[in-house]
């Protein structure tokens, strides 16, 4: 019995249907969120792996709290707790699990959420579990973020999502967010997956950009198998917030913890960077000046989005795309408000054929 053929059909004829797609050889990556190229560094996994066989165990074996804590997470959680300037971390299973823990453990009776309206899928699946009191405001409007935390002054808590840079729109959360949450004595959430390693003067991300002096109101959540090359997720705040996190957050307390192999390589990943941001800084603006070259589009990220607008145009342009040589990001309704072209100025390609792909998308403008 096929159970959902209506529904699939619906989805088709929408142009919202998805399939898993195996990547192409020989095709030049701009579709991935690998920004640093570091998923393709062979010496970053060899050193992982030399590491780990001088270890007892290769895999975490329960969660953080009933033995599946180990050495291996413990010091990567103090790396960047002393990079980022937080006084505790934990490392949890995917970025997805992150937004799940926070938001569905942070925000409880009488408390309010507001979050931007363009935060990630998984903040807004976490604020339908239960009952939360929730608001959205619109997309880095810091005007109306304020309107609504005036309006809930009488709440026990107001608990404020934002994104470091915007998976989708490519954009950075304005420094007056940090101003605002600070006045009205928010907690705020920023989700650092797409600028961790990406900006700021050491890599670090939106807090690292503004220069802001970490408060006890600071969470700042960020994902490794972005910039990082790796996979699973951290979140940092202060103590206090971290040890209730571990009491309350069901992805910390009931998954298995992140795997030894992930956090290892993440871990020097991390320090890859900060011993090269010099160069890595330096390629990124150079991606960044040849979109304003070739496009005239100003990128503060390595995110480019194209607005389109129609479902199965952009199938068909990122197939024309691929024809070739190129792999891009083809991003359709719901995700989006309107479809778009998402290019990723990943640092694994070089430079030249990132000017081939802009000079060809040009003719989609």
């Amino acid at each position: 019995m096929n159970y959902y053929e209506k529904e699939l059909r619906a989805l088709k004829r929408s142009g919202r249907f998805r399939r898993r797609e195996l990547p192409e050889r020989g095709v030049h990556d701009f579709a991935s969120n690998d920004y640093l190229g570091l998923a393709h560094n062979k010496n970053l996994h060899l050193q992982t792996c030399r590491q780990l066989e001088r270890g007892d165990i290769h895999a975490p074996k329960a969660s953080l709290l009933v033995g599946g804590y180990h050495h291996e997470h413990r010091n990567f959680e103090k790396e960047l707790c002393r990079s980022n300037e937080f006084e505790e971390g934990v490392v949890v299973g995917s970025g997805f699990a992150a937004n799940i823990a926070l938001i569905e453990a942070l925000v409880r009776k009488g408390d309010v959420l507001i979050m931007d309206a363009s935060y990630h899928a998984s903040g807004v699946l976490a604020s339908n579990i239960g009952a939360l009191n929730k608001e959205f405001f619109a997309h880095n409007d810091m005007l109306h973020l304020e309107k609504l935390l005036s309006r809930h002054q009488d709440k026990k808590r107001r608990i404020v999502a934002v994104e470091g840079v915007y998976s989708m729109e490519g954009d950075i959360v304005s420094k007056e967010v940090f101003e605002l949450c600070a006045h009205y004595d928010a907690i705020l959430v920023v989700d650092e997956a797409h600028s961790s390693g990406v900006i700021g003067k050491n890599l670090l991300g939106v807090y690292d950009l503004y220069d802001v002096k970490i408060a006890p109101n600071h969470i700042k959540m960020g994902t490794l198998g972005k910039a990082y090359g790796s996979f699973g997720a951290y979140i940092l705040a202060s103590e206090h917030i971290i040890t209730y996190l571990l009491n309350r957050a069901k992805p910390l307390i009931y998954a298995t913890a992140l795997s030894l192999y992930d956090t290892v390589l993440a871990h020097r990943s991390f320090l890859y960077i900060q011993e090269h941001k010099g160069a890595l800084k330096k390629e990124i603006q150079r991606r960044q000046q040849l979109v304003y070259k070739v496009l005239g589009i100003e990128m503060p990220a390595l995110i480019l989005p194209i607005p389109i607008g129609n479902n199965e145009r952009v199938i068909e342009i990122k197939k024309e795309l691929e024809a070739e040589g190129f792999a891009i990001g083809a991003i359709r309704e719901p995700t989006v408000p309107s479809a778009i072209l998402r290019i990723i100025a990943r640092l694994g390609e070089d430079a030249v054929s990132f000017e081939r792909l802009l000079r060809e998308l040009r003719n989609y403008f």
